[in-house]
């Protein structure tokens, strides 16, 4: 059974004891952990009040940088994902999420060796501890100073190749809004995903990565969500919100709004024994354009 979890980004202003109470009195199952916070709050903590509020972690954002693109060296961020990979394990992560980095001035072919000699060093350590990492592609817009890998059908090439239980994938319906036609694609990466966000959009791509509210936007949610539920997706939906209009006073509104938007996009037009499920319907035949769509991007970019 599909079960829902809010992530940190979403309530950014809120500390993590907060969110995990929140997240817990408004009926989510799991929580999306932003390192950051945690290790603010403190990661023995942090991990006694995930066990005391009975959350599970959908996943743990975010290690990487391992092309030298930031001011750590690649060494130091391969340490920094040895240890963040022992508070996974801590906290029963269903993965860590992991960013290769931008090319950092390589060649793309250099750059892919320099992410693929960190994966070689730390899928010991992710198959030891039994947290998959998750790689998380995002549309090409969104994502120079983060990471290579700007498309799906790479990305699951990639972790074919390794064919290991500590190498997974992330999926973000914000940068993959991906319509009907791209489905059989998705049935594909389902028994690969170990985490899936939920983000709506309404607007070209961008790297501060806008978001809308779940279901005031032109993503195809309950299609994808229950392309990926038929095709064996079992890990959490995570709800993954950013922008400017998402502000603290309207946190708790947002949850509440969010949990029942889920319902929404995925109960009208839920057929056969995924009917209890939340997130494995498809969208209205009136459906707005792909996002990526030409006619898309002209109603988007119309005056």
């Amino acid at each position: 059974m599909t079960r829902l979890s809010m992530n940190q980004l979403t309530t950014y202003r809120w500390s993590f004891e907060e969110d995990l109470v929140r997240y817990a009195e408004s009926g989510y199952d799991g929580v999306g952990v932003w390192l950051r916070k945690l290790s603010d709050f403190g990661v023995e903590r942090g991990v006694d009040l995930v066990a005391d509020t009975g959350l599970s972690v959908a996943g743990m954002s975010w290690v990487g940088g391992f092309t030298g693109a930031d001011a750590a060296s690649p060494r130091e961020n391969l340490a920094v994902a040895r240890d963040a990979l022992r508070v996974a394990a801590q906290l029963k992560a269903a993965c860590l999420k992991v960013h290769s980095g931008g090319p950092n001035g390589h060649i793309r072919g250099h750059a892919m060796r320099l992410f693929r000699q960190a994966l070689d060093q730390l899928l010991p350590f992710a198959e030891e501890f039994g947290v998959p990492l998750a790689i998380e592609p995002m549309h090409q817009a969104c994502a120079a100073e983060w990471t290579l890998l700007t498309d799906l059908a790479s990305a699951l090439a990639l972790v074919r190749e390794y064919d290991s239980p500590g190498l997974k994938l992330a999926m973000d319906t914000y940068h993959f809004p991906i319509g009907p036609e791209g489905w059989p694609l998705l049935r594909e990466l389902a028994p690969h995903l170990a985490v899936v966000h939920l983000g709506d959009i309404d607007r070209p791509h961008g790297v501060d990565q806008w978001r809308r509210p779940l279901g005031q936007g032109a993503a195809p949610l309950g299609g994808i969500v229950r392309t990926l539920c038929e095709a064996g997706y079992t890990g959490m939906l995570d709800v993954k919100l950013i922008g400017p209009e998402f502000t603290a006073s309207d946190y708790e509104t947002l949850l509440v709004e969010s949990r029942a938007a889920v319902a929404d996009l995925t109960t009208d037009a839920m057929i056969g024994p995924l009917r209890d499920e939340p997130g494995c319907a498809t969208r209205p035949d009136n459906q707005p354009p792909a996002v990526d769509s030409p006619e898309r991007d002209q109603l988007l970019l119309r005056p």
